[in-house]
């Protein structure tokens, strides 16, 4: 359902033609697609905010909408504004560029070259790193091939043959688009905007064209990046190198280069956010009389004293033995979680050991002071 145009702008229906103006200035401004180009909502908020000050900013069709509402507007052409670029706009309503800083500090798909037609970034390049769970914790060093475009040594990136240059588009005169515009009456003017197609969009053309990188300025090779993983890294996530992707044309922003991390499964510990979790195996008899035993820690072995009548799932905690905060301060734990083994196997001599030490444990000797599960959660709550 549409959205009353009034409350679209912001303004109240009695409001004058500079408020209006205003208005629609301020919403443009905030929701244009060109400067929230990852924002989907964008594009149908700003046709809508335009939608509504072509018909407020217009005498005759305010003065229709105020009496009728949008019935009244029925078989009226509208502007379609789904290829006015932002630029445009402003010159269509306000005249001049006011906002041309707006899009050139932007960023997102383009770089500015310098006296020409904002240049394409290079295309961004997705590699891998294996790590062992040693390395993500403590951080690691890698080098990585990244296969990408660089600019061509031979032209330095211009295209052109050494010696000779870059000429100024005839076409579009440098912009790199071409803009055409119908007037719709009373009612405004239709602008569509599109890539130059003598010069594709970079606002020069090259005449004489460079025989290594024939025109491109640009040459896919093969290139070895230096990584550092920083400590505390998890299995999934991405590191970002911003500028080692693909070289942009004609001086544009490179690509970025993404690192997606993964973790080899370690013998013995599992990860759990920034602790490190090792599962004691103990026979039955040393969990009942008690005894030491050493945990292989990444840093170095740990010391873990078992007294007599350990249960199964005890948690033993060794404060900072674990995984340094990514990008924070301070370090996880170690936790040791104690499971007491029972014999699968027995023979007679062990069967009937077994069955005269029941007969002599009662059941005090059983009595459980927690929970299994009332013990771990109290280890991790801590």
């Amino acid at each position: 359902m549409k959205r009353d145009y009034y409350d679209v702008l912001g303004v109240r229906r009695d409001a004058g033609q500079d408020e209006i103006k205003k208005a629609f200035r301020r919403v443009a401004r905030e929701c244009h697609p060109d400067v929230n180009p990852d924002d989907p909502d964008c594009e149908a908020q700003f046709k809508e905010a335009a939608e509504a000050y072509e018909v407020l900013s217009d005498a005759e069709t305010r003065a229709v909408y105020d009496r009728y509402g949008f019935d009244g507007l029925k078989g009226r052409s509208m502007t379609d504004f789904e290829h006015v670029g932002f630029n445009d706009l402003f010159n269509i309503f306000f005249g001049g560029g006011m906002f041309d800083s707006v899009l050139r500090d932007a960023g997102g798909m383009w770089g500015s070259a310098a006296g020409g037609a904002p240049q394409p970034r290079g295309d961004d390049v997705e590699t891998h790193v294996r790590l062992t769970l040693a390395e993500s914790v403590f951080g690691a060093s890698r080098e990585v091939e990244v296969t990408a475009d660089v600019p061509c040594d031979t032209c330095g990136g211009s295209g052109a043959r050494p010696g000779t240059g870059r000429d100024t588009c005839p076409q579009c005169h440098g912009s790199g688009r071409m803009r055409e515009v119908s007037s719709l009456g009373g009612f405004g003017q239709f602008i569509r905007t599109s890539t130059c197609s003598l010069c594709r969009g970079q606002g020069s053309i090259v005449q004489d064209p460079c025989e290594s990188c024939r025109g491109a300025g640009r040459l896919r090779a093969t290139r070895t990046v230096t990584v550092d993983v920083p400590a505390g890294i998890a299995d999934g996530q991405r590191l970002r190198l911003g500028g080692e992707g693909g070289a942009g044309a004609q001086g544009g922003r490179a690509g970025d280069l993404y690192v997606a991390i993964s973790v080899e499964p370690h013998e013995h510990l599992v990860r759990d956010g920034d602790d490190l979790v090792y599962r004691l195996d103990v026979t039955m008899a040393d969990a009942a009389l008690g005894t030491k035993v050493y945990v292989p820690a990444l840093d170095g072995d740990v010391e873990v004293e078992l007294k007599p009548g350990t249960q199964p799932g005890e948690v033993k905690r060794f404060r900072n033995r674990g995984v340094p905060a990514l990008q924070g301060h301070g370090r996880g734990d170690l936790l040791v979680v104690v499971n007491v083994q029972v014999p699968r196997h027995l023979d007679a001599r062990q069967r009937e050991a077994l069955e005269q030490f029941a007969e002599l444990t009662g059941s005090a000797n059983y009595e459980a002071d927690q929970s299994f599960f009332d013990k771990v959660r109290a280890v991790f709550r801590q």
